[in-house]
């Protein structure tokens, strides 16, 4: 079935209005609850798979406690090949973190070591600042990319600074 249905362009959309978000299923199942709209969980999970295989969405597997979770990407993406993420262990925020000095230490894999590196499946973990300063009862839950870092230095996806993190 290569057709589009209503509810995948249902889907489609909120993920674009969820850009630069990492969203799960059940994200995307309690949205069209919460607006009345029905659409059943297999029907969810079957069209989030087929927008991945379209390459519409990223589907990030973060550890094997954690569910799957999704973001909307174009070509005009905020995550392309070299983005990189941060999850704090102690929220579960998911950080992009698209930084020169890890291009660098890809770079150095690469040539000093042989090893290439797969960005869309390495993770850093360590604490937020929102955990770190104690605020972690105020840190998202859901997910979604947006540390004090990034709106203090007008950052909406994790750094992009060209310097250290």
């Amino acid at each position: 079935m290569n057709y589009k249905t209503r509810q995948h362009g249902d889907i489609v959309d909120f993920l674009k209005s969820m850009k630069g978000c990492h969203v799960t299923a059940a994200d995307v199942c309690s949205h069209f609850e919460e607006c009345g709209q029905k659409i059943g969980k297999a029907t969810v999970y079957r069209q989030l798979e087929r927008l991945v295989s379209e390459g519409v969405i990223n589907k990030y597997i973060i550890d094997e406690n954690s569910g799957a979770c999704f973001e909307y990407v174009d070509r005009e993406s905020d995550c392309h090949e070299e983005c990189y993420h941060c999850k704090c262990e102690k929220c579960g925020k998911l950080i992009h973190l698209e930084c020169s000095e890890i291009s660098q230490l890809t770079g150095h894999l690469s040539e000093h070591h042989g090893f290439s590196i797969d960005p869309r499946r390495t993770v850093f973990y360590g604490i937020c600042d929102d955990c770190a300063d104690g605020e972690h009862e105020n840190a998202r839950k859901d997910g979604c990319c947006g540390s004090r870092h990034d709106h203090e230095h007008g950052h909406s996806h994790g750094c992009r600074c060209g310097g250290g993190v």
